[in-house]
């Protein structure tokens, strides 16, 4: 089964920039879990800092596009991950091992995912959408509201399939779980690491030449009118 894991930690401007010495050291720290972790991650990349987040909300007439996260709090988002285990407490082992979840203020937020599929490893031009929505909203798979979301998201495939390199969906909040390891222990809370009211339930990955590009294309994707996507460009990790 996929789970998506949501790496949060307190944003530093040195470590969040990939130009710094700080962020390779963190590079580094990655590779050696990544190496450890072996084909249990099968997809997700690092993010761009979310100061140069793009928010996408809907409007009385057209998308609202503002600078920004979609949530203004103390610890962000700063990597994606999709992991391939057999069942949650495999997925558990794997996620605290995963740098972000030792880290002061960090801790990963673990969603078994509905589905997903990912063309290949992360490139130069590829963009994160992020899915938001109020967490009262959060559909049950097997309702019929779900499937007309996926009816709308399908529509959505087929007009901008030529950029989009994956993505999946959520279950709803209630199975998400948050791993932090303090002095060596692994500690499990049940819900989402954010107490904010809108929680990620899906992304996509777009391939685009630029911010506008992306934002483009993230502005078309089906999305509740409490709800709305945050584009972060995913850090080149091929140079």
């Amino acid at each position: 089964m996929h789970y998506l894991a949501l790496l949060y930690w307190r944003e530093d401007p040195a470590t969040a920039d990939p130009q710094s010495p700080e962020f390779a050291a963190d590079v580094a720290r990655y590779a050696a879990f990544d190496e450890k972790a072996g084909a249990a991650v099968v997809g997700g990349g690092a993010l761009h800092p979310s100061s140069d987040a793009i928010s996408v909300r809907p409007g009385p007439a057209a998308p609202l596009v503002t600078d920004g996260p979609f949530t203004e709090q103390a610890e962000v988002i700063g990597g994606i991950m999709v992991l391939d285990c057999q069942n949650l407490d495999d997925a558990l082992e794997v996620a605290a091992q995963i740098p972000a979840a030792s880290d002061d203020g960090g801790a990963v937020e673990l969603w078994p995912m509905v589905e997903f599929h990912q063309h290949e490893g992360a490139q130069a031009d590829w963009w994160a959408a992020l899915l938001y929505e109020p967490q009262d909203a959060a559909l049950e798979p097997s309702s019929t509201e779900w499937q007309a979301g996926v009816a709308e998201h399908a529509r959505f495939g087929a007009t901008h399939g030529d950029s989009l390199r994956g993505g999946g969906a959520l279950y709803p909040p209630q199975t998400a779980t948050t791993v932090r390891v303090r002095d060596a222990r692994m500690l499990i809370t049940d819900g989402p690491f954010s107490e904010t009211a809108e929680i990620v339930n899906g992304l996509y990955f777009i391939a685009a030449p630029n911010r506008d590009d992306a934002v483009a294309v993230a502005a078309q994707i089906p999305i509740g009118p409490k709800g709305g996507v945050e584009v972060r460009q995913v850090v080149d990790m091929t140079q």
